[in-house]
């Protein structure tokens, strides 16, 4: 019986929480400039979030 993972091992920070996740099992969001990945909904939610507040100009 084989048990190994079809993403070669490669993992990924979350974008929020730092959490290393398989590649494969990540969630992603493409923006602009790049692309973020979260480890699951909960983190993809605060992510969207902060994106949404107003930057403060100083």
């Amino acid at each position: 019986m084989n048990n190994q993972k079809s993403d070669n091992g490669e993992h990924i920070k979350c974008e929020i929480c730092l959490k290393e996740v398989p590649k494969s099992g990540a969630q992603s969001f493409e923006t602009q400039d790049y692309v973020a990945h979260f480890c699951g909904l909960e983190c993809y939610d605060k992510w969207q979030a902060k994106q949404k507040k107003p930057q403060r100009e100083e």
